[in-house]
């Protein structure tokens, strides 16, 4: 098993990376070079947090085997050369292997590689893709250099930084500047950024996540959020949509300006290439490209103009169509919610759907879950299996928040986190070592990395679900991982006393550390900025529990969702009308089509048998006139019977649905053949989805 453990979680970890970036991301629509990036960064931090737990064992046993090799056997006091009161001998303490040991001098390469590469993504690469992929230039070298000037500054800053440290280190007179303590003050430069917004992070998780899940069990709490969402969704929505007819309208003049044999031609084609389908129909069909552009006297718009336009355009098309992705997951998780406050009150303790899913379920799900499992699972148990989760993640915050005030003291050991692991250490269960030291780090992770995903920097950073993503943000979401995830690991370390540098052990330091460097280059950083700032978690804790940051951004403005606020309520009231709205469209919509499905199933027959009859009629040669004669009157009697009896029909199918006014459509009989809404032979065609299905 020696380093299977390894192998077996980098290939794990590889396809949870994989499968998170296909559910953010777009593969189909995005740039190869931004997943792979995006990939790449999510891939070596989930690594990182994965792998450090096999670090720590290794750790562990190494420290007991050198331990065991250091030992000498006690001299004798007596005859048969053993005393009563020395140390036990090693061998009575074996230091057996652990079933996921890792090879001396494997750990060191790896963690060195891991380490490297995430910084040159998330201080180099990451930027510049990210400034390229925002680009609105039209060829490789236009793209290079907008990214270029972008990150001038970007870069300029962190030298400064970097600078200052350099500054610091050469005027100390008791430290000499060498290539490892200039590698050491790099690190540490990255990692003080990173320890600083992992604190900001970290505190909004550990109160916010026991909390969603304890308000998740609150059905009423729930849908009232929902409805706000709504509200405020629907206004993005409309802004999104007014801005991208802006836009259209602007691209509109430009392709009608320039013409097929225009210089710029190639960038107006590009940009059209980037509009919806239905905006590139309009404007290929008012384009006149037998018009040189030289004939007229125009002015025509310049090649920076172009490239901002371009820009714009990749942003409202993307915006546009996440809101109205979000908008359709919106309405589906309205409905389910008000489907489950609609069936705890059911006595047959079955679960009904207002509407039926249109993507077909899984037979396996349909055979165990069935409507009554799903009664007891939505309405009875689900909400306390949330309260139950809730109150084991708050207590995991509860030891968080403690350790990280704690976690200086050796004398005597106050962290929780070390605590659990000294005394595996003692009986060297490395499978418990393992499994406390993943669920601690993992519990970390989840309140950093779900905080990182819930954010939202206005429109420019949000990581939306379901392929909605832009390519910004997920370069954006790397960068923010790589440059969070080796400062937490270090916390990790300190809180569990495993990192020598906070905790001034005296004990062999884990291979991830070691590439850290000693941080006594720069003392202040190690005894005061990594020991007093975790601290800090107590009070954005208490902050976050009192909800003042969603206090400050209703006061700046931004609607956000609070239970005793006169403009949540009116924002509820108005996205539970709009959600009311979308379920009587819905509900119309499918009862249209039941009525068209029934209609073709009752009335569809007449018309083949009719048709067949025709078919027969014309072969048959053996008929006399007179039968004709008499056949085509029988069958003219018929039909006007049966035409008599159909409009029957139709006149009261069309009573019973209320009808959209439309001027242009609008005839004095609704069953004139040139309006479209009848032919014989039993054809019913004013069931369309454009005039009678049309929200009003």
């Amino acid at each position: 098993m020696s380093g299977a453990a390894l192998g077996l979680e980098i290939v794990f970890v590889f396809f949870l990376a994989l499968f998170l970036l296909h559910r953010y991301g777009d593969f189909k629509k995005q740039h190869r070079l931004v997943i792979v990036g995006t990939l790449l960064a999510w891939y070596l931090c989930f690594l990182i947090v994965f792998i450090l737990p096999l670090d720590v064992s290794t750790t562990i046993y190494n420290r007991c085997k050198h331990a065991a090799a250091n030992s000498s056997p006690p001299e004798s006091s007596n005859g048969s050369g053993l005393d009563a009161t020395a140390t036990p001998a090693p061998s009575q303490h074996p230091c057996f292997k652990p079933w996921s040991y890792i090879p001396d001098g494997i750990m060191p390469i790896f963690w060195r590689v891991v380490y490297w590469t995430s910084q040159f993504l998330t201080w180099i690469l990451l930027p510049f893709m990210q400034s390229y992929a925002r680009s609105g230039g039209f060829s490789i070298t236009g793209k290079i250099k907008t990214a270029l000037i972008e990150n001038a500054i970007y870069y300029g800053t962190y030298l400064l930084i970097f600078g200052a440290f350099l500054i610091y280190v050469a005027v100390n007179p008791h430290l000499h500047l060498e290539w490892n303590q200039l590698q050491t003050i790099g690190i540490a430069a990255a990692n003080t950024w990173g320890l600083f917004l992992l604190v900001l992070l970290l505190g909004y998780g550990l109160v916010e996540i026991p909390r969603s899940y304890w308000n998740g069990a609150k059905r009423g709490y729930l849908l009232m959020k929902t409805y706000f969402k709504a509200a405020k969704l629907m206004t993005e929505k409309a802004d999104a949509e007014e801005t991208l007819e802006d836009v259209m309208e602007e691209v509109r003049k430009v392709n009608e300006s320039i013409k097929y044999n225009h210089p710029l031609r190639k960038c107006v084609d590009t940009i059209l290439k980037k509009c919806p389908t239905e905006y590139q129909e309009k404007m290929g069909r008012n384009m006149d490209d037998y018009e040189d552009f030289d004939e007229k006297h125009n002015t025509y718009p310049s090649e920076k103009s172009l490239v901002k336009l371009h820009k714009q355009v990749i942003y409202s098309v993307q915006r546009h169509r996440r809101t109205q992705v979000q908008w359709q997951i919106l309405l589906e998780q309205a409905f389910y919610l008000e489907d489950v406050a609609k069936n705890e009150t059911s006595a047959t303790h079955q679960f009904v759907h207002t509407f039926q899913s249109p993507e077909p379920e899984n037979r396996f799900i349909q055979y165990f879950y069935t409507p009554t499992v799903e009664w007891y699972w939505e309405c009875l148990l689900r909400p306390w299996f949330h309260r139950m989760l809730a109150v084991v993640l708050s207590i995991f915050s509860v030891i968080v928040v403690w350790s990280e005030c704690t976690f200086f003291s050796t004398t005597p050991v106050l962290s929780l986190f070390a605590v659990f692991i000294q005394l595996a250490e003692k009986t060297y269960n490395y499978i418990y070592i393992e499994i406390a030291c993943f669920l601690s780090i993992f519990f970390l992770s989840i309140c950093v990395y779900s905080t990182v995903f819930r954010i939202r920097v206005f429109n420019y950073y949000y990581l939306a679900s379901h392929h909605q993503t832009d390519a910004y943000s997920l370069l954006f979401s790397g960068m923010l991982f790589c440059r969070l995830t080796p400062p937490l690991c270090l916390n990790f370390l300190g809180l569990t006393h495993m990192d020598s540098s906070i905790s001034h052990q005296n004990t062999q330091p884990t291979a991830y550390t070691s590439i850290m460097g000693s941080m006594k280059v720069l003392s202040f950083i190690a005894d005061g900025f990594y020991i007093y700032y975790p601290m800090l978690v107590v009070i954005l804790c208490i902050a976050t529990y009192f909800s003042l940051g969603t206090r400050c951004l209703n006061l700046l403005g931004f609607q956000q969702f609070m239970g005793d606020n006169d403009m949540t309520s009116d924002l509820v009231d108005e996205g539970k009308e709009l959600i009311r709205r979308e379920k009587r469209k819905r509900q119309r919509q499918e009862e249209g089509e039941n009525r068209r499905r029934e209609w073709k199933e009752r009335y569809g027959h007449n018309r083949e048998d009719s048709t067949r009859n025709r078919n027969v009629h014309v072969d048959s040669k053996e008929s006399s006139f007179s039968d004709t004669s008499t056949n085509r009157s029988a069958a003219s009697k018929y039909t006007r019977a049966n035409n008599r009896t159909e409009r029957d029909r139709i006149e009261l199918l069309q009573d019973a649905e209320p009808l959209d006014f439309n001027a242009e459509a609008f005839t004095d009989d609704p069953l004139e053949p040139e309006s479209g809404r009848y032919q014989p032979g039993g054809r019913y065609l004013s069931m369309s989805r454009s005039r009678i299905f049309d929200d009003v």
